[in-house]
């Protein structure tokens, strides 16, 4: 019996006909392991994994190898994204065994869930060294029968070897900018010159890097952030039609990506966009940041008011079909004068760069495109504006990819920070309404009785208890909305959710955060969450969280909290800086002297929106901001804006360091001269 029908991911829904007698992660799957003293195995994936869909089709649709499976084990099937407790822990086995990791990822238990042996995809015949799947099921089978001290010792040692490597210890060498350095020396060597990005193929886009280094100040951290995303959006891995972007590039320069989109991906890339138009001013950074937005909207958004998780990068089990060109294709939709001069702009040509079709990406100017292509180059860039909706609307008749349309707390949290921090900057009332609209769903659908979250929504029902980054990334989003607004609502709401991540997840002793919540579910090793790859770690979330709340709230000892999850990895991140983007700017923050802005005033007082608006002429990701109403009853209760006011009617502006601050300003320029 299958008994996946009624679960509510879609990765599992994609399971539930298959003959292999899957159970959801449970006790009672455990419990049956128990009494008949099977082995368990672990089949964990998501819905826009193309090798998971490969393995399906291969294997766990395969009556002969679902008949194996029946036979000698009790058989357990996650969805990654819903569990990374689960995943992280057996996923640091695999790599522990293994060497390497990724999905789907295939691991054996011991009734009691401790990990023996394990893999990634395995073939349905032997190929490329590797056995095949049925050469394993039934080895593995016979070992557990035949070896049983073995097993037991192979999961011991196994057991012990991820517990070491989850106990880290804090250091106890200085935290001083000398890291930042030696991190960026690293960064520095390990940066493409050309192509941007670090390292050679398959290339990701280091998204929370990238904000990080462009609000460091330094040139050398900027000039590498901008080329990166300068390449990205000419790249294939940008979607040149719809806006936002494929998960990650399968060559050094971006052109051909792996086609699945996530909304983790996308959020944190209109992030990094919306900083770059900040910092530099250039229109074509913000035009990529609306367009992803316009595209999150369009494609992933939620009747509940959040987005869904990811795309698959299949359409009807071949990649990329949704999204690639040939020239015949793009002049029956657009004519031979415009498809012209589209294919010299996105680089289609005959042979094509994709299995004998084209992926757009842009490989000249629009003018240079018209030049090519004999049409006037002054019409280039509305003939390529039309041609790319029109584009896009045949686009939209083709079959399109599955979508994994359940809501994570934590990825909808990175889309809040964005949607808020773009309509702030762009002055795009629509962006900060959308991200209200967000804000609710996630405190609403998302919320627990007793006021926690939720880590999954679908179909109507939440389920899961959040976990260490669903609390850091809402809280984060709704800092930068509380920004957006000016609401104190959503500034208490952050704060509230913070202390209770610190009740949750902080571990008082070694410093850090684990992912799990305290309370919950005992696994056989509770592993921490620390890594910003592929997205910010709940412990650099929380982190940066406590200590931008500590210093609005004047609460020292959330600061220490904060810095002792640095102190967790210092003696890491000069080694490996691509995996800590977030950790950086926390850290960057934790060096600089606290500087604290309270703007104080109503919505309608009289210039309090001129003064915000100095704020955002520039990132200081070092600098803290509180806005409020005096007649709004939360106002005394947070202390950089207790006891302040208005100058004559006006908004106004309080310039503190360590609570000491100037005198207040109500005009733009002054505030401006205050900030330097």
């Amino acid at each position: 019996m299958n008994r996946l029908a009624h679960e509510t991911s879609p990765y599992l829904l994609q399971h539930a006909d298959n003959p292999v007698e899957w159970y959801p992660w449970g006790e009672e799957a455990f419990a049956r392991a128990r009494a008949e003293d099977r082995p368990v195995l672990l089949s964990v994936g998501y819905s826009s994994c193309h090798w998971c869909h490969v393995m399906a089709h291969e294997s766990f649709e395969d009556p002969g190898a679902a008949e194996v499976m029946n036979r000698h084990y009790v058989n357990i099937k996650v969805d990654r994204e819903e569990r990374p407790d689960v995943d992280a822990l057996y996923m640091d086995a695999v790599v522990a065994m293994t060497g390497h990791g990724g999905w789907p990822m295939t691991v054996f238990l011991t009734p009691a869930g401790e990990p023996f042996f394990g893999g990634t995809y395995f073939p349905p015949e032997e190929r490329h060294g590797l056995p095949s799947f049925r050469q394993v099921l039934e080895g593995v089978a016979e070992a557990y029968r035949r070896r049983p001290d073995e097993i037991a010792r192979a999961a011991s040692q196994l057991v012990e070897a991820v517990r070491r490597s989850e106990a880290l210890q804090p250091s106890t060498g200085a935290l001083g900018p000398e890291l930042l350095d030696g991190a960026l020396t690293v960064l520095a060597r390990q940066y493409d010159p050309v192509q941007g990005g670090f390292g050679g193929a398959p290339k990701f886009p280091p998204s929370a890097l990238l904000t990080t280094l462009l609000g460091l100040g330094r040139e050398d951290a900027r000039a590498m952030a901008l080329h990166t995303l300068d390449r990205i959006a000419d790249g294939g891995i940008h979607d040149q039609l719809g806006g936002g972007f494929h998960r990650y590039a399968v060559d050094a320069v971006w052109l051909v990506p792996h086609f699945e989109k996530m909304l983790y991906d996308n959020a944190l890339l209109a992030d990094a966009y919306t900083t770059a138009w900040q910092v530099t001013g250039v229109d074509r950074y913000r035009d990529v940041a609306l367009r992803t937005f316009a595209y999150l909207e369009r494609d992933m958004s939620l009747a509940e008011g959040g987005f869904a998780s990811g795309t698959d990068a299949d359409t009807e089990g071949h990649e990329g079909t949704t999204f690639v060109w040939t020239p015949a294709e793009v002049e029956a939709v657009i004519g031979p004068e415009d498809a012209a001069l589209a294919c010299a702009y996105w680089g289609i040509t005959q042979r094509g760069n994709f299995e004998g079709s084209n992926v757009l990406s842009v490989v000249t100017t629009p003018e240079r495109a018209a030049l090519a292509a004999g049409v006037p180059a002054d019409e280039a860039h509305a003939r390529l504006r039309r041609a790319q909706e029109r584009l896009l609307a045949a686009r939209a008749t083709r079959a399109q990819p599955g979508r994994d349309d359940k809501a994570l707390a934590a990825w909808n949290g990175l889309a809040l920070r964005a949607f808020a921090t773009a309509g702030r900057v762009f002055g795009e009332r629509g962006l900060v309404d959308r991200a209200m609209r967000l804000a609710e769903f996630l405190l609403g659908p998302l919320s627990r009785p007793d006021g926690g979250l939720h880590r999954s929504f679908r179909a109507g029902q939440a389920k899961i208890d959040g976990f260490a980054d669903d609390y850091g990334a809402v809280a984060d989003g709704l800092l930068a909305l509380h920004l957006a607004t000016g609401d104190l609502r959503w500034l208490e709401e952050s704060r509230r959710l913070t202390e209770l991540a610190l009740e949750l997840f902080d571990d008082p002793v070694a410093g850090g955060f684990f992912l799990a919540p305290t309370g919950g579910e005992q696994l056989v090793a509770r592993t921490k969450d620390v890594d910003d790859n592929p997205a910010p770690s709940g412990s650099s979330l929380i982190a940066s969280n406590l200590l931008r709340l500590g210093r609005i709230y004047g609460r020292r000892d959330w600061e220490d909290r904060a810095e002792a999850a640095l102190r967790l990895v210092r003696d890491t991140v000069t080694r490996a800086p691509q995996a800590f983007g977030r950790l950086l700017g926390v850290l960057d923050q934790h060096l600089a002297v606290p500087r604290e802005v309270a703007i104080v005033g109503g919505p309608e007082a009289a210039g309090r929106d001129a003064l915000r608006a100095v704020l955002d002429e520039r990132p200081d990701p070092r600098r803290v901001v509180a806005i409020g109403d005096p007649d709004d009853p939360r106002f005394e209760a947070v202390p950089l804006l207790a006891g302040r006011g208005p100058l004559d009617g006006a908004a106004a502006a309080y310039v503190c360091e360590r609570f000491a601050c100037r005198r207040p300003v109500s005009a733009p320029e002054e505030l401006r001269a205050l900030l330097g």
